[in-house]
């Protein structure tokens, strides 16, 4: 009986995990917002500025285990697709606090740019954004082509991106 009602209760979470992940996610050529960006370095940024080519915007927090898991994905991500034209940005959240920002990303040997986002803002810019993690992915055009909540499909990630890399449209 406790078996019955556990697997119908996960059911229902499931069910409501898909609907809120297709409900929160923003209409496809959404205009990303315009966004003054704090670096790690303490640089300030305009996203604007990293539209070369296609931008993928990673909310991360440093108690959330599945982004930690997902970090070499990324920078393997980085390393094959940043040459092309691709940008990530990991974007900790606002509750985490620099210095254990800073100890991961040394740790992890990120090496993408990271961007703290002191009071939320970024968050609440890109839908209100509150799970980690969530990745948006941003054409060159400044379009939302995408966002999503939870643990990505790398492979399929890249695939998408890759249409989107402009050496890749001319070929």
């Amino acid at each position: 009986m406790f078996r019955k009602e556990w697997l119908a209760g996960a059911l229902v979470l499931g069910i409501v995990a898909v609907v809120a992940a297709i409900w929160l996610a923003p209409p496809a050529r959404e205009p990303a917002p315009e966004l003054d960006l704090t670096m790690l370095s303490g640089d300030q940024r305009a996203l604007s500025e990293f539209r070369n080519g296609p931008v993928m915007v990673v909310f991360w927090a440093t108690s959330c285990t599945t982004c930690v898991a997902e970090m070499p994905e990324i920078v393997e991500l980085h390393e094959t697709l940043a040459p092309a034209g691709l940008t990530i940005l990991g974007v900790a959240m606002s509750y985490d606090p620099v210095d254990r920002v800073q100890a991961l990303v040394e740790q992890r040997q990120l090496p993408y740019p990271i961007v703290i986002d002191h009071d939320g803002e970024i968050a609440r810019s890109f839908n209100e954004v509150r799970v980690t993690p969530t990745t948006v992915l941003i054409d060159a055009d400044g379009g939302v082509v995408w966002q999503r909540i939870g643990l990505l499909d790398f492979h399929r990630v890249e695939q998408e991106v890759r249409r989107l890399l402009p050496s890749e449209q001319s070929a």
